[in-house]
């Protein structure tokens, strides 16, 4: 049996480089207010392989061979811009997605101080 190991790892590439985005497993970036918040994520794979083959007698042969691939992501924060301002919002290693929404109301806050203070100043 003849093995295309470079075709074989070219297709899974291929499809890391598709489906192993921020869009596809966390969001479209999204604005709140004034806040601009880009999902970011943390993607590490693996690939591997092998394969042999063997003789017993003239006429037996044997072959084997296996692959194995793995991917593992995790959403870690969200870059959120105001104006020239950039900040990275973690969102915690122990609660995932939980923590942004908890951070949300924050957010939302400090966006209201804002508007309060600029509607104060006098024009």
């Amino acid at each position: 049996m003849e093995v295309h190991f470079d075709e074989l790892l070219k297709q899974i590439t291929d499809f890391i480089k598709t489906e192993v985005k921020t869009e596809t497993v966390v969001g479209q970036p999204f604005e709140l207010g004034e806040f601009k918040c880009v999902p970011v994520i943390k993607v590490g794979f693996g690939f591997g392989s092998g394969g042999g083959e063997g003789f017993q007698k003239k006429d037996l042969k044997g072959e084997g061979m296996g692959a194995g691939a793995g991917v593992g992501i995790e959403p870690i924060g969200f870059l959120v811009t105001k104006g020239d301002e950039i900040s990275f919002l973690e969102t915690g290693k122990s609660h995932g997605l939980a923590a942004l929404f908890e951070k949300v109301p924050d957010l939302i806050e400090n966006l209201a101080k804002v508007r309060m203070t600029k509607e104060a100043e006098p024009a």
